[in-house]
């Protein structure tokens, strides 16, 4: 297999290698904390460097699951999750034997937690196109009750596995399952080559909320999707498409990928994408990219809606952030992290939290009590306030269109 460039963003792969080894971060470069287990010089070392860690904590997980130490396999199997989860994806090749291998590695952990979790999760298949299957863990409550249940649209570099965590599974306290899936281009559909092309995503999610609507523990009127990152214009697309879900949060913010992604952010973005289009042909990519956002579909979403933006997100200016909410017609709220940037995650304005709890809290409400038909709300979360929930009601300085700084 000969390893080639395949966009004419692909000659900027030098000053990747370079930040990945200044800084140890693969993306989203104005985080400080290093994102890779060990130091990684260049890309190409990315896969052996997470598979070295999946493979220890994988050991330590069978050591702890061999002695009944349930609770700490259960969290050592989380580690390896993610690990081997991670050194599959930078393989941006179909069939590629590296990646089948560390794929199936990554099945095994999931099972292997399954095995020692505190609650059931379950493999679930829902059909799609031709044959094939899009792939979704579902974790149920522990006493499987009738329940609001959260579908969970991972980012372009997430899959199923990443949320929530069976560890610490924050949905558990307040009351909800949550189904997370492989949609296409993404984990699972990728080994499938189930492709993120055009509607598919959309056709995807909806197969997926039949499968819902159908199981016993899930309260179908209470069904909302929680996108992140890639995940956040998925989701948006996706409750315009389909009607039946009660709430939608988009959070970690990449609402028109036709903006910044795939043009001004770091080349691996397009690199992956057309992976997960199934395209080496750029000029086809870049015509179809033009078709990716929100605008003009927005304004079609009938539930209460939530929007999660870094201050300073370069995958989604505040502008367009803005402009988004502007366009909604549901109860809705725009929430604006102070000085914050793609990854929301262990945040100083949430006390070093991730998102994700004040999210479900948000949810835990609006399945809830409900809003009000008249709910609109802009939250400016300081880094040092008192979160989401406080006396920070802003009116940003620019409108939709107008550039934020």
């Amino acid at each position: 297999m000969i390893h080639k460039m395949r966009t004419r963003r692909d000659d900027q792969q030098w000053i990747l290698d370079l930040a990945l080894n200044m800084r140890g971060r693969v993306q989203n470069f104005e985080r400080d904390e290093p994102e890779t287990p060990k130091r990684a010089h260049n890309y190409r070392m990315l896969p052996k460097m997470w598979r070295e860690a999946a493979e220890h904590h994988e050991a330590l997980g069978r050591r702890a699951q061999a002695r009944g130490f349930l609770a700490t396999a259960t969290e050592h199997y989380d580690h390896a999750i993610e690990a081997y989860r991670m050194a599959q994806h930078p393989i941006f090749y179909d069939d590629h034997p590296v990646k089948i291998r560390l794929h199936r590695k990554l099945s095994e952990m999931v099972d292997r937690r399954a095995e020692c979790a505190a609650y059931p999760i379950e493999r679930v298949e829902v059909p799609f196109d031709d044959g094939k299957t899009i792939s979704c863990l579902l974790h149920l409550l522990p006493d499987r009750r009738r329940a609001p249940c959260i579908l969970y649209v991972p980012g372009m570099d997430q899959t199923k596995e990443v949320f929530p965590r069976a560890s610490h599974n924050v949905a558990i306290p307040r009351g909800f399952h949550v189904l997370a899936m492989d949609g296409p281009g993404q984990g699972s559909s990728n080994m499938q080559k189930i492709r993120a092309v055009k509607d598919s995503y959309e056709r995807a999610g909806a197969a997926v909320i039949d499968y819902l609507r159908g199981r016993k523990e899930i309260d179908s009127t209470k069904i909302a999707i929680y996108g992140i990152s890639m995940g956040s214009y998925w989701s948006l697309r996706l409750a315009s498409y389909d009607h039946r879900m009660a709430a939608v949060v988009s959070g970690v913010a990449c609402f028109n990928p036709n903006n910044t992604i795939f043009t001004q952010s770091s080349p691996r973005f397009k690199q992956m994408f057309m992976y997960m289009a199934g395209t080496d042909d750029e000029e086809a990519f870049d015509e179809m990219a033009r078709t990716m956002t929100v605008r003009g579909y927005v304004d079609k979403i009938q539930c209460p809606t939530l929007l999660v933006a870094g201050e300073f997100d370069p995958l989604c200016p505040l502008e367009d952030a803005i402009e988004v909410y502007e366009a909604l017609a549901t109860p809705k709220e725009l929430w604006v992290i102070e000085n914050q940037f793609h990854p929301l995650w262990k945040l100083p304005n949430l006390g070093a939290l991730d998102c994700h709890e004040y999210v479900l809290d948000w949810l835990s409400v609006t399945l809830g009590t409900g809003l009000s038909k008249a709910h609109r709300r802009i939250a400016y979360v300081g880094q040092h306030g008192d979160g989401p929930f406080g006396d920070c009601e802003w009116t940003p300085p620019v409108g939709p269109g107008q550039a934020y700084f």
